[in-house]
């Protein structure tokens, strides 16, 4: 496994980060424990989750909701003898969790109350990385950054990130929290792939400016850069909804599976290795619902991308054109 600082801070992580929004709604607990017994195994110590996390669907029904489910999931893992000292815990803050008015957003209530409930269902006395999940303009940065430093002074929270910001959002963060002579952000998860690089206009030039480590989701955009026609092909079943996306960008799929083809290697594993290419990035979120998916996405790290071979994937799969303003400016 490789390992490289998480943004500019001394911690060490490893160069994929296992994300877990699989377990409980797609993979049993017995199995998840398996999936994250074999990522520790693999050197894999960057574990990302949710207090969203664990909707639980039965014989076609989502209105079974158990909120925190994957948090529990990962907290009775953690609870084995030696497991919590060799990784690095990730979870978020934001979303509702409860009827009452108070039960979502950032505000120094909800925040405080929030990291207590993670810490009970994680079995932990710390949480390494507490990630807002996405902005909320309406609680002032005054509020928040109180709230996040409490909890960092009496050893609850380790490190502060964000994740669904935008580049403002990221430069506002900061900026308050210099004035509080206060870390701030040491990270931020985006969604970011081949089919989406809007991040590159801006989110992307903020992390670098200010020393926030990126951690990308959805890498293989829902399975669409995972090798989809070729499934399509061989006869495996796809929903409504991904037959969709399929049909709206065949013309790029065949001709990014085509490039695939033309290097020996799967199309996931190219689009991680896109991903990792990036200066920028951290740590790719890998989610995967098996063992054997998971032991599948160490390849990426192997694969070096040459020069030639970025310049036919941006034909491809062109981004926003760069960095603002150069993007869209002279």
């Amino acid at each position: 496994m490789k390992y490289t600082s998480l943004g500019r801070t001394g911690l060490q992580v490893s160069r994929l980060c296992l994300g877990t929004m699989n377990f409980g709604p797609q993979s049993s607990e017995a199995l998840s424990f398996a999936i994250m017994d074999q990522a520790l195994e693999k050197g894999i110590n960057f574990f990302d989750t949710a207090n969203v996390y664990g909707v639980f669907t039965a014989n076609g029904d989502t209105s079974h909701l158990h909120l925190g489910l994957t948090e529990e999931i990962v907290g009775r893992w953690l609870a084995q003898a030696g497991r919590r000292d060799q990784i690095v815990l990730a979870t978020k803050v934001y979303g509702k969790v409860g009827e009452g008015v108070n039960e979502r957003g950032l505000s120094a209530y909800h925040i405080r109350k929030a990291c207590e409930d993670s810490l009970r269902r994680l079995k932990t006395d710390h949480i390494d990385l507490y990630q807002m999940h996405h902005i909320e303009r309406s609680t002032p940065w005054e509020e928040i950054w109180q709230a996040m430093e409490k909890l960092v002074r009496e050893g609850k929270v380790i490190y502060v990130g964000s994740s669904n910001f935008a580049g403002w959002d990221i430069a506002t963060a900061q900026s308050a929290a210099q004035a509080r002579h206060f870390m701030g952000l040491v990270s931020e998860q985006s969604l970011y792939s081949l089919t989406d690089r809007m991040i590159e206009l801006e989110v992307i030039p903020a992390c670098r400016h200010y020393g926030l480590g990126l951690i990308p989701y959805s890498t293989l955009a829902g399975g669409l850069l995972g090798g989809a026609l070729s499934k399509a092909s061989e006869g495996r079943r796809a929903g409504r909804h991904q037959v969709q996306r399929i049909e709206a960008h065949r013309s790029q799929l065949e001709a990014y599976e085509a490039l695939c083809r033309e290097l020996g290697e799967a199309p996931s594993d190219i689009a991680q290795a896109w991903v990792l290419h990036n200066p920028v990035v951290t740590a790719p979120i890998i989610g995967p619902r098996t063992v054997e998916q998971l032991t599948g996405s160490l390849r990426a790290l192997d694969i070096s991308i040459p020069v030639e071979t970025m310049q036919r994937l941006d034909g491809i799969f062109p981004g926003p054109g760069g960095e603002a303003p150069n993007a869209y400016a002279w």
